[in-house]
């Protein structure tokens, strides 16, 4: 998410408050995930298997969106944001899965005088649903629901643009998801709906459009939209993936002003998703991919790098089915 400087370092470097009008890179979990389980791809756990791990990601930008125009700021320089953590992934049953992750988000920039900022970011929990498996055709149609909800894990500062490492909002998504294979080759397509909550900043007054005597912002939901196709054998995963985010609301950063949290925050990216499950290690999973802002709108520019190593437990002690694609 995107996120206010603090007045108090805004105070401490005048010439920086005149000429800082930049944004960091939108923090919604991961908005190209990884194929390995996760809440936006098409394979599900089967029963009593448990697959968790760490995942890492890295993004860096020296451009971004302010309105509709691309810009620099040589005060700042590449804003870099990396993130690791354990994420996992629970078999309820063949059909409903259960999904956690939680980052630790570093952040810093390349020039200037602030500094960067680490810690826990948010918690995420989602449940992900298969209600209905069909062939039609000479494939097979899956659709999933998912139900998601993320909150602050830690007491982080969220009014610090563009170094802070998130927004602080509680949000709950729902998703409905379509996913077609023929064979090895798939596609699938989500839409996401998230209904993001007021946060509070360190200050008792903001101007957005007109003047606000109070530190609760109003944060506009936002919605998701995600297309990957590709192959999907069982060894490897490679999908071409499609993303796009919108607000649906907010306003655009003025021209040499600076970005506030509720900005109209949009972007679409492009990338590449990948997964390897070794024959002659059962279990083990490598998952890694790239991608790029190729459009926005007060945002950042960025582009950015995934990794992973995952495992998967057998929770019954018995022989059970591995992962379901479909």
């Amino acid at each position: 998410m995107f996120l206010h400087i603090k007045q108090a370092y805004l105070c401490k470097y005048p010439a920086f408050k005149r000429k800082f009008n930049l944004i960091i890179y939108l923090f919604i979990g991961s908005t190209l995930p990884l194929s390995a389980q996760t809440d936006i791809d098409a394979i599900m756990m089967g029963k009593n298997l448990f697959c968790t791990g760490i995942m890492y990601s890295g993004s860096n930008w020296n451009e971004y969106w302010e309105g509709s125009l691309k810009r620099e700021n040589f005060n700042l320089g590449t804003v870099s944001t990396q993130m690791a953590g354990p994420m996992g992934n629970l078999g309820v049953s063949s059909r409903l899965n259960v999904i956690f992750n939680l980052p630790y988000v570093s952040t810093k920039a390349s020039a200037g005088q602030l500094k960067g900022f680490k810690g826990m970011q948010d918690l995420s929990l989602w449940l992900k649903w298969k209600p209905v498996k069909k062939q039609i055709g000479k494939g097979t149609l899956s659709l999933f629901t998912i139900g998601g909800y993320s909150t602050p894990s830690s007491d982080y500062v969220a009014d610090y643009l563009p170094l802070s490492i998130g927004l602080r909002s509680r949000n709950i998504s729902l998703r409905g998801m379509a996913d077609y294979q023929v064979g090895v080759w798939t596609a699938t397509v989500s839409g996401t709906y998230v209904h993001r909550s007021n946060i509070e900043i360190d200050r008792t007054s903001y101007y957005t459009t007109e003047m606000h005597y109070s530190n609760e912002v109003f944060m506009p939901d936002a919605a998701q939209f995600n297309l990957r196709m590709g192959y999907r054998g069982k060894e490897w995963l490679v999908e071409a993936v499609a993303d796009n985010w919108t607000t649906l609301g907010g306003f655009d950063i003025t021209r040499n002003n600076m970005p506030f949290p509720s900005n109209k925050m949009n972007m679409t990216k492009i990338g590449i998703s990948m997964k390897y499950e070794p024959a002659y290690v059962k279990g083990l999973t490598f998952i890694g991919g790239a991608n790029t802002t190729v459009a926005g709108r007060n945002v950042g520019k960025s582009a950015g790098i995934q990794a992973g190593l995952f495992y998967i437990f057998n929770l019954s002690g018995k022989k059970s089915e591995k992962t379901k694609n479909n």
